[in-house]
């Protein structure tokens, strides 16, 4: 058993190792390269009479349990605080009543495309536009990093990317219980369970972090650091989602937010190599999610599921274009605006990446629309590395 599941660990590290060559030397985006590298792997196996051991009832448990902590712990870890207290307000909004707009626009244009409320309810209108209201960061933060563009710009993508992804990740949480239960639930039920699960998360991460601080301080060694680092991350989402039954993903940022908080002073004693640490795990785990991705796209997809893939295409689009602009008037007032230039670059550059495939890859078969939702995120992901992630420099130099 041991044998059989290292060897599998082994060869899905083999084919992001060959992703990574693969970016080496075409210059593509690493995670369209894992897509691909997956893709191919996923037609083979059959062929090699290779059993990869993924499976749609276990994908659930490997992306909550092993991959998301991990994600979301290093992007926390990196934000700079001084500078993300500046646009605190903004990336708020842009995370709470932004991730609502672009959630409801997405499901509404989703619900009346695909024209079926039989096969495809409200609840699986609710999920698919939970799933896209997450955005991720990493190829846009990494083009703005090469161009020298200003810190600020910087800050708002990755805070607004943070903030925006475990609230998605609540709301999916709570529309899934929504459509797993067999009776309905009203609006105040619904409002109840969701602030019960965000704050609840948030307090168990408050205290993860406050926790993890006193431990690195009284171990005071680097290595320590890094091991209660982790440890923090896997154990305040375990403590949060299966003990405590509420939102992990605000637990382990949180939890991040507050160790680095705490550690402040500590930089470049304690917390020396922690910069490089996460930044390796989470090449590492993003890698691993876009090669599950690629392993568990088919050709069929394509053919059966093209238009319902369009359609979400088109509903993304519009309903972040929708959710960029509400946000930026209420930021008008303020010192720290968003500019029209800056809006331009949030709504092309809100590409939909690693946390989008982590949850639709933890969808349950026993919902009947789970394949219909998948293509459609799957579309969405790939239009924005093939399309956003390859143009969306071009914005950049002409607005950042």
């Amino acid at each position: 058993m041991v044998a059989t599941v290292t060897g599998q660990v082994l060869a899905l590290g083999g084919v992001a190792i060959l992703a990574l060559l693969l970016s080496r030397f075409t210059r593509l985006e690493l995670t369209l390269a894992c897509v691909l590298c997956g893709f191919a792997a996923g037609q083979t196996v059959g062929w090699l009479d290779f059993d990869t051991g993924i499976r749609a009832h276990n994908l659930e448990e490997i992306v909550f349990y092993v991959i998301l902590p991990v994600l979301i712990f290093e992007a926390s870890w990196h934000i700079e605080p001084v500078v993300l207290r500046r646009w605190i307000v903004p990336v708020l909004l842009l995370a709470t009543l932004g991730v609502l707009v672009s959630c409801g626009v997405t499901a509404a244009l989703v619900y009346l495309g695909v024209g079926h409320p039989a096969g495809f309810p409200w609840t699986a209108a609710l999920i698919t536009g939970a799933i896209l209201a997450a955005t991720d960061p990493v190829s846009v933060v990494n083009q703005l990093n090469a161009m020298q563009a200003p810190e600020d710009i910087k800050t708002l993508f990755e805070g607004e990317s943070l903030f925006n992804d475990a609230t998605a990740v609540v709301l999916f949480s709570v529309f899934l219980s929504l459509a797993l239960e067999a009776g309905s639930t009203g609006a105040g039920d619904l409002l109840l369970h969701f602030c019960l699960v965000f704050f609840g998360g948030i307090a168990a991460g408050v205290l993860a972090g406050l926790l993890a601080a006193l431990l690195v301080s009284t171990l005071q060694s680097t290595q320590s650091t890094a091991f209660v680092m982790l440890f923090t991350a896997f154990g305040s989402f375990f403590l949060a989602e299966h003990l405590l039954h509420v939102s992990g993903i605000m637990a382990v940022m949180f939890a991040a937010l507050v160790l680095r908080h705490r550690l402040r002073s500590e930089q470049g004693t304690l917390t020396a190599g922690t910069e490089f640490v996460w930044s390796w795990l989470g090449q590492v785990f993003t890698s691993l999610l876009f090669v599950l991705m690629g392993l568990v796209i088919t050709l069929g997809m394509f053919r059966d599921m093209w238009l319902a893939m369009l359609i979400a295409i088109a509903a993304a689009l519009l309903a972040r274009a929708a959710a960029v602009m509400l946000c930026s008037l209420l930021t008008w007032p303020l010192s720290h605006r968003i500019k029209a230039g800056w809006q331009l670059l949030l709504f092309w550059g809100g590409l939909r990446g690693a946390i989008a495939v982590a949850l639709v890859l933890a969808l349950p078969i026993e919902l009947d629309y789970w394949y219909t939702v998948q293509s459609m995120v799957f579309g969405v992901v790939l239009f924005s590395l093939l399309v956003q992630g390859t143009t969306n420099g071009l914005l950049i130099k002409r607005f950042a």
